[in-house]
């Protein structure tokens, strides 16, 4: 198919006269390409006997050897159930912060408000060793917080920290207390841009205040929340690895055991870099292909979409 050069003219002409725009875009686009997509050339080891001395050109061609072998590994099954459970319970806490920012917006006493906003804020500016620390010492089942207020009443506290079962609703919960304060931020943004005369209207219109708040603010902030969601479930096997591998220990390994933290232990406790990458690139692949999935969903069935 021929290029047409009347395009071609009007394209050049239209970077000619921005061409200060472009020079603002320059360095955005070169960071990108250094740190995001230069780095994909590694991707070869996954399919490459790897050895540093020989370096990723020189390393023999392995093809599908470590993809099979992470497969048909015992750790397979364990590791993506793990993942899955965590993120989808993740997931089941997605509308918290939608409900904390109505909350908020339905707040009349604008000290009050401040003051409960900054509360809400506050952990999410702990970090995740000081959090995982905290909730060591707070879930000790014979001197936390926890453990005393079991002797109270004459009973043994439930070691919250060393139970399998128990893994991923400590891990979700404490991560809902530390971030939806945060994570609720950009719905509050979104419904300070409503326009006044909606309430003003509802209002004349005999409209009480959980009829503005189903019929004005959740509308407003669909869009917001379906595309926050949509990103949301494409990193669905990106759980988090720094809090999950603090939270490790021998009584809880066989449901904390997520790809991340297998990923860490092979690649770099064990230097197997072609399988702990084999195993990575898995996870990005799952990863990509539900982002599009979930993206085409939300273009079919409403209005919005990441592209």
């Amino acid at each position: 198919m021929r290029t047409n050069p009347l395009y071609i003219g009007r394209t050049l002409e239209r970077i000619r006269r921005n061409w200060g725009l472009y020079v603002l875009l320059f360095p955005a686009v070169l960071l990108t390409l250094l740190f995001a997509y230069k780095p994909m050339y590694g991707v070869l080891i996954a399919f490459k006997d790897y050895s540093p001395a020989l370096g990723i050109g020189d390393s023999p061609w392995a093809g599908f050897k470590y993809f099979e072998k992470f497969f048909h590994s015992y750790q397979f099954t364990n590791t993506i159930r793990n993942t899955l459970v965590i993120s989808l319970y993740s997931l089941a806490t997605f509308p918290i912060p939608i409900m904390l920012a109505l909350l908020v917006n339905q707040m009349r006493s604008g000290r009050f408000k401040r003051f409960f906003q900054t509360v809400s804020y506050m952990p999410h500016f702990i970090s995740t060793v000081v959090m995982v620390g905290l909730m060591l010492i707070l879930f000790s089942p014979s001197t936390g917080l926890v453990g005393n207020m079991y002797q109270l009443f004459g009973a043994q506290a439930p070691d919250l920290m060393g139970s399998s079962a128990l893994f991923s609703s400590v891990y979700v919960w404490s991560d809902v207390w530390q971030h939806v304060g945060w994570d609720s931020i950009i719905y509050i943004a979104a419904l300070s841009a409503v326009d006044p005369s909606l309430y003003e209207a509802a209002t004349v219109d005999g409209a009480s205040r959980w009829h503005k708040v189903r019929y004005i603010d959740i509308p407003m902030l669909l869009p917001t929340a379906i595309t926050l969601l949509i990103l949301r479930v494409g990193g669905l096997l990106g759980v988090g690895f720094e809090k999950v591998y603090l939270m490790q220990n021998d009584l809880n390994i066989l449901s904390s055991e997520i790809l991340s933290t297998y990923v860490y232990k092979i690649g770099l406790l064990s230097s197997q870099y072609s399988f702990s990458s084999a195993i990575n690139l898995f996870n990005t692949v799952i990863n990509f292909i539900l982002l599009i999935l979930v993206n085409q969903l939300s273009k079919k069935y409403s209005e919005n979409s990441l592209w």
